[in-house]
């Protein structure tokens, strides 16, 4: 991946529009714009700026059509120039159209939310099983109970043989 070259700080003016999900890839993570711009060597704060002060039309093309150009695409089952106008609409400086971000959108968030959730109650569990083993009180080890009787060893006398 290249280098970033602007000198412009980078702003969060653009995080809407760059943590936004476009869907699910190929190994079922979920895909912001921010990581489809990454994978494409694309500078996502410099795309962001270029896409904010587009016309929308033009926007939307260019961002469709890099959407379409992803690596393994993703799982989303919507037209990329649908996608790409829900998302522009996150854009400052982008007249918000009525363009719904999709069924499979909602449905991605969706499939992260479970996945978080399943996360939490795993991690509970575990740490729950932990806590409820170091605080188990140990057995008592009753030194008297535990330690073998007393052994009397006895001085060691030779056989004495039979032709002695």
């Amino acid at each position: 991946m290249t280098r970033c070259t602007s000198l412009a700080p980078l702003g969060s003016e653009f995080d809407s529009f760059l943590f936004a999900p476009i869907g699910v890839d190929g190994n079922g993570m979920l895909l912001s714009v921010l990581s489809a711009l990454a994978r494409l060597d694309i500078d996502p704060w410099q795309e962001a700026a270029q896409l904010a002060v587009l016309p929308r039309e033009a926007a939307i093309q260019r961002l469709a059509t890099l959407i379409a150009a992803l690596p393994g695409g993703t799982s989303t089952k919507q037209d990329p120039g649908t996608v790409a106008g829900g998302l522009l609409a996150l854009l400052p400086g982008q007249v918000r159209a009525d363009v719904p971000l999709g069924v499979s959108l909602r449905d991605a968030g969706a499939v992260t939310d479970a996945r978080v959730i399943m996360f939490v109650i795993i991690i509970t569990l575990v740490f729950g099983a932990q806590y409820m083993m170091s605080s188990r009180p140990s057995p008592a080890h009753d030194d008297d109970a535990q330690s073998p009787a007393s052994v009397e060893v006895l001085p060691s006398t030779p056989l004495s043989s039979p032709g002695r």
